[in-house]
């Protein structure tokens, strides 16, 4: 199944049912476009890698995807040229990377991994394209999708192994 996030901020949950969404606080752009830290969401259809939690945070996500917990020293490389870009690394990490573990807010409390740009990674074509908790007021994103815990939710009891995401322009 294909989960579509269309640019007016709903994404489709694949049982007729739309809900609400944020995407990257400058729109959504061909992925071909896309470069990091440009604040775009990479339009394209995106396969979904996996599923991060924070464990501390409640059970396990009801889901059949694959899950792993997130660690505290947990992030995601955002730096380009660095050979770990869009990459997992363990933090402190010497080039720029992207904190998992929040104390801020709890957007990464459930990350579901989209594979954007990871196969091959090239650099400086985006790194960390997630879908996220939302943050109050559907904010915009830095070029995720976000959406509320509870959709997160009904997303996660309705994706399987191979399903993707569409951002579509």
């Amino acid at each position: 199944m294909i989960f579509t996030a269309t640019p007016d901020g709903f994404l489709d949950l694949g049982d007729g049912r739309r809900v609400r969404c944020a995407l990257g606080r400058s729109g959504v752009t061909p992925a071909a476009d896309k470069r990091e830290g440009d604040g775009y969401s990479p339009a394209g259809v995106w396969p979904i890698r996996k599923v991060l939690y924070r464990p501390d945070k409640g059970p396990p996500p009801q889901t059949e995807l694959p899950m792993a917990a997130i660690a505290k020293a947990d992030g995601w490389c955002d730096a380009p040229g660095d050979p770990a870009y869009n990459r997992p690394v363990t933090l402190p990490y010497p080039a720029s990377a992207e904190r998992m573990w929040r104390d801020e807010d709890d957007v990464y409390d459930v990350v579901v991994v989209l594979g954007h740009n990871d196969d091959p990674v090239e650099d400086a074509m985006g790194s960390c394209i997630f879908l996220h908790l939302r943050k109050p007021g559907y904010l915009p994103t830095e070029g995720c999708v976000a959406v509320a815990p509870e959709d997160m939710a009904a997303f996660l009891a309705a994706a399987k192994p191979g399903d993707a995401v569409e951002i579509r322009l």
